[in-house]
């Protein structure tokens, strides 16, 4: 059994639905699902901009069987990779994997699936969200709040809270939140 983080996120179509499927996909299986946030795009700024959010998820599977789910659910909502940090329906990324009966991080510099993300403790859009569900959340042995300082104080201040993905949902209608 492990427990990881994943990082979710959707600039395209019908975000909040997008990060549903997310939500639907692990809803046994989910320990914390942090608020959504809006972000600004990263890496490519000619984009709209993203809904973020993060869950911490116990499953009993492989990290690579995890990681799987997440581009089966990328796949389902018709991801193309087009652009390197370019636009995309949907995103889910496994920020990083704890064995939950030793409690160790699980490294690994596999392409296929590099643990921890390697660029996670760069993105305010993966940081902001997950210290909100794991305030003491530890990331390559340093507080993730340490990596969060680290980074550029604009970036972070765009990162801004709307709500919980539920309450969103519930509001959609006319919000422009969701399909825009």
């Amino acid at each position: 059994m492990i427990r990881a983080v994943l990082s979710i996120g959707s600039n395209m179509d019908d975000r909040l639905q997008l990060l549903a499927t997310v939500a639907k996909e692990f809803k046994s299986e989910t320990v914390a699902f942090s608020p959504v946030y809006a972000t600004p795009p990263w890496g490519v700024e000619d984009q709209d901009e993203f809904l973020n959010a993060a869950l911490i998820v116990d499953v009993d599977c492989t990290p690579l069987e995890l990681l799987r789910r997440g581009q089966g659910l990328e796949e389902a909502a018709e991801r193309v990779r087009l652009r390197h940090w370019g636009p995309r329906t949907l995103d889910v990324d496994v920020v990083q994997v704890r064995d939950l009966e030793t409690g160790r991080e699980i490294t690994s510099t596999d392409p296929v699936l590099t643990l921890p993300h390697p660029y996670s403790h760069q993105r305010a859009f993966v940081l902001v969200p997950w210290l909100a569900i794991e305030p003491d959340a530890r990331l390559g042995g340093a507080p993730a709040t340490q990596w969060l300082a680290a980074i550029d104080q604009d970036e972070i201040a765009g990162v801004r809270e709307l709500g919980s993905l539920e309450e969103l949902l519930a509001g959609q209608r006319g919000t422009g939140v969701g399909h825009d």
